[in-house]
């Protein structure tokens, strides 16, 4: 990887407009600064993948994406390397990896950088990201390319989605279903797409302001509930629709109960926080 001329200029970041602070000591990934990333993650990048993401504490939405890659990384049995850029204290890094917003994943392989994302994305659709990368780095003989083999519904899918036409990546996921109807990725892919088609549309701060003001509107309420789960605010999205279930009755409450559920399907069965909604839920339904 060469890095640019202008090395050491800061990145413009300053859309987000708060002071930074340090990072939570909960993220794990090796800090990176200009030192070790080229000695020692250039050169690591010829034994196995590294990936790279870009943080800042004045992002929740990054630190989202970070807790994330570090859980998978925590489970990869060290098949790749994490490395963490916070943004406001290392503009050399954020620079070299041509950084425009956070959060913003790039990987290395071989000393050659592959972007990935720039947006947050649930947790299943970065793991396939990673799964991705595993496979890059296999076929030019870095690491072990993943024993699984993605289907090829999966390979449109995740094509369509990286163009953002996510019409064509739902017809996708549903022609994967049809050919293997307990395909637990295709469901949870389904579900994640289908809620990037209602979110697209939508505008986040209009919708919030509808949702504080008109709280029995239950449609409005849902797609509060959609912007918050995309955004990575599991517990308000839950919290929000059991508040719905809790005050309304009949056909509106059905609709609050059924889109919870189709939330739930979107969260790892094992997160604390959904565990602890499906007994609020049973309890304000029994």
């Amino acid at each position: 990887m060469s890095l640019p001329a202008n090395f050491g200029r800061a990145v413009d970041l300053s859309g987000l407009g708060k002071p930074a602070q340090p990072k939570p000591a909960a993220i794990a990934g090796k800090e990176v600064t200009p030192a070790n990333l080229t000695a020692e993650f250039l050169p690591l990048s010829k034994t196995k993948p590294v990936i790279l993401i870009c943080w800042s504490q004045r992002s929740p939405e990054s630190l989202t994406v970070v807790e994330v890659l570090s859980k998978l990384q925590s489970e990869s049995l060290d098949t790749w390397a994490l490395g963490t850029v916070n943004v406001d204290t290392e503009t050399q890094v954020a620079q070299a990896l041509q950084a425009r917003t956070v959060p913003y994943a790039v990987a290395i392989v071989a000393e050659q950088l592959v972007p990935l994302f720039e947006q947050i994305y649930p947790e299943a659709q970065i793991k396939l990201v990673i799964e991705k990368v595993l496979a890059l780095a296999g076929e030019q003989g870095v690491g072990s390319a993943p024993v699984e083999q993605i289907e090829p519904e999966e390979d449109e899918a995740l094509a369509a989605l990286e163009k953002g036409d996510f019409v064509t990546a739902e017809a996708a996921y549903r022609k994967l279903l049809a050919r293997k109807p307990h395909d637990n990725f295709a469901k949870l892919g389904l579900a994640q797409t289908q809620l990037l088609i209602r979110t697209a549309s939508l505008d986040p701060a209009s919708v919030v302001a509808a949702a504080t003001q008109q709280p029995e509107n239950v449609d409005i309420q849902i797609q509060c509930a959609d912007i918050e789960i995309s955004a990575g605010e599991v517990d308000s999205a839950f919290k929000r629709l059991l508040t719905c279930v809790r005050s309304l009755s009949g056909d509106e409450q059905t609709k609050a109960k059924n889109h919870l559920l189709e939330l739930f399907s979107l969260v790892d069965p094992a997160d604390p926080r959904l565990v602890q909604a499906r007994k609020a839920l049973a309890s304000a339904l029994f």
